[in-house]
């Protein structure tokens, strides 16, 4: 439900706040005076496109936001899907600044006019008589008769369904056409993984035979300079250590002197430590230099066999190899089991296609028992509503499952006496055809949550009981949903828990559209003045005090 709207810069409005009753609000007014520039504002906020010819200060941005409790309307699905921060109170706002440049929010994150139209759809329906495209839409038809059979048990079971069907149906297609090239390719798989497993691969291991290698090529220098080293840290006349115990005793001999000197000491002493490790780790690394004349042609062969595997397989490590080689060993596998795997494939295919045609006929049992209680109420709805030769038909016909079932439907349509029923996206639209959209969104709204229904003067053409008929229909319907009329017939006016008036202001240079909230003896007048012109009589405000005492 809407529960607060504002209008800034928009067309004739400069200014505009509006915070609509939870059920019926009546909009009257002057022709011209802004009743269908609001509803354009409205449109912004469902994702309709605009551009800077709609500024009422054309130095200034254009703002529309609406405030709404979406919290039975199950959208929580939507808002995730689109990355969206879901609260009961959201807020949807359009701006649009001087340069042409539109912006679009929802919750202050920046969405695009998609992303808008979807959710803004969810949450206002603008009914004018000019719907037509979507009652003719068959996917719509089938909406108003699950509706109507409250059906969304069962289509939310069948939706489960439909999507285990086409996984289960896309895994088994896709199997079925890898199945042929696996065969073909089987023998040259398992030559490739059998060269693979046969050079008995190991992460790293090139790097480790190739440092090897290098240290084998080069035995003899490092020897020398391992050698060279230990000599000038202990064999010679001026060896390093000796050097070293020389400057260890002349500190040791003053380091009781001063804590200063003491610390030189254990520095020195420390030095003489860590020379004595390196000393020892030299000899450890210089007796394990060997020249292998044997391990050093088997090296090279090793390296030879990697780089020719990596060469031939178009990478460039270890790793890349052993990574093709457990792709070749699922292939493999695949291919070794594939008639079971295409077995179990199969099967769960078949089995979720016989689910969805199960649920699929359930679902279509239902909607066919929906038909004709659903078309007598239309009917007995219409016929109050001024049509009494109305007439409705359901064409229906079975197709293969789709994510709506099997049932492809057409609601037939005729207003007037002699005429066949056509399909009605045939059906011109008219004052007829505006009534029969009411009646279905009345009949829609007995049964689940619907956006906040916007009536643009669906009252045209009517008048008398007719339009009390109407006026009762849109009270009835109000107790449940939020309904904004905008109407130029009394007898609706006065059904409205509140009544707003749409006004032109005229007293500045430029002309501004305001609207305000009628009080009770405010409402008597602009009633009477919808009945009786812009000086009603006595009897004028008698009559729309008896509207309202209705």
């Amino acid at each position: 439900m809407l529960k607060h709207l504002t209008i800034r810069n928009y067309a004739l409005i400069k200014h505009l706040e509006l915070e609509p009753s939870g059920h019926l609000n009546v909009i009257t007014g002057e022709t011209g005076a802004g009743k269908s520039i609001m509803l354009g504002a409205i449109g912004l906020l469902m994702g309709n496109r605009a551009d800077t010819k709609v500024l009422w200060d054309e130095e200034d941005k254009c703002i529309i936001e609406g405030t709404f409790n979406i919290k039975d309307y199950k959208l929580k699905g939507v808002f995730k899907a689109e990355d969206l921060d879901y609260d009961d109170q959201t807020v949807i706002r359009r701006e649009i600044s001087p340069g042409g440049k539109s912006r679009a929010f929802i919750n202050d994150t920046p969405v695009t006019l998609e992303v808008m139209r979807r959710i803004g759809s969810s949450l206002m329906d603008i009914h004018s008589q000019h719907e037509t495209l979507q009652l003719g839409n068959q996917f719509f038809q089938l909406q108003l008769i699950d509706a109507y059979a409250e059906n969304q048990p069962l289509q939310d079971e069948y939706h489960e369904a439909w999507s285990a069907f086409l996984k289960a149906r896309r895994e088994f297609e896709t199997l079925n056409g890898q199945a042929e090239t696996l065969r073909q390719e089987a023998d040259y798989t398992r030559f490739q993984l059998d060269e693979l497993v046969k050079a008995n691969l190991e992460d790293g291991e090139q790097e480790k035979l190739e440092s090897e290698l290098k240290i084998m090529e080069h035995a003899e220098e490092i020897k020398n300079r391992f050698n060279g080293v230990l000599d000038l840290m202990s064999n010679a006349e001026f060896a390093v250590r000796n050097s070293l115990a020389e400057i260890r005793g002349q500190l040791q001999a003053i380091s009781s002197y001063s804590a200063a000197y003491g610390s030189l000491y254990q520095r020195v002493e420390s030095l003489r430590l860590e020379l004595e490790d390196v000393a020892a780790e030299i000899e450890k690394e210089e007796s394990r230099i060997e020249f292998d004349p044997e391990r050093s042609q088997w090296i090279k062969e090793r390296i030879s066999t990697l780089y020719q595997l990596q060469k031939k397989h178009r990478v460039n490590d270890t790793r890349e190899l052993l990574a093709i080689q457990e792709t070749l060993q699922h292939k493999a596998t695949l291919t070794t089991n594939l008639d079971q795997e295409l077995a179990q494939a199969r099967e769960l295919f078949t089995t979720a296609e016989k689910q969805v045609k199960k649920l699929a006929a359930q679902l279509s049992e239902t909607r066919k028992k929906a038909f004709e209680p659903l078309k007598k109420q239309l009917i007995k709805l219409l016929k109050e509503l001024g049509i009494p030769d109305a007439t409705l038909s359901v064409e229906t016909q079975i197709t293969e499952p789709t994510a709506s079932g099997i049932d492809k439907i057409d609601i037939l349509f005729s207003a007037n006496k002699g005429i066949s029923a056509r399909p009605l996206a045939q059906v011109a639209s008219g004052g007829e055809f505006s009534r029969l959209m009411f009646c279905i969104k009345y009949v829609m709204a007995e049964k689940s949550a619907m956006p906040t229904l916007v009536l643009d003067e669906i009252d045209n053409g009517i008048s008398g009981e007719i339009a009390i008929k109407l006026g009762t229909m849109m009270k009835g319907m109000s107790k449940t949903h939020q309904l904004i009329t905008i109407s130029h017939l009394p007898q609706i006016a006065a059904k409205g828990d509140t009544h707003y008036f749409v006004f032109k202001d005229n007293s500045a240079k430029k002309t501004v559209s305001n609207i305000r909230l009628l009080n009770a003896d405010e409402r008597v007048e602009e009633i009477a003045k919808m009945i009786g012109g812009a000086k009603p009589s006595r009897v004028a405000l008698e009559n729309a005090q008896e509207l309202l005492a209705q």
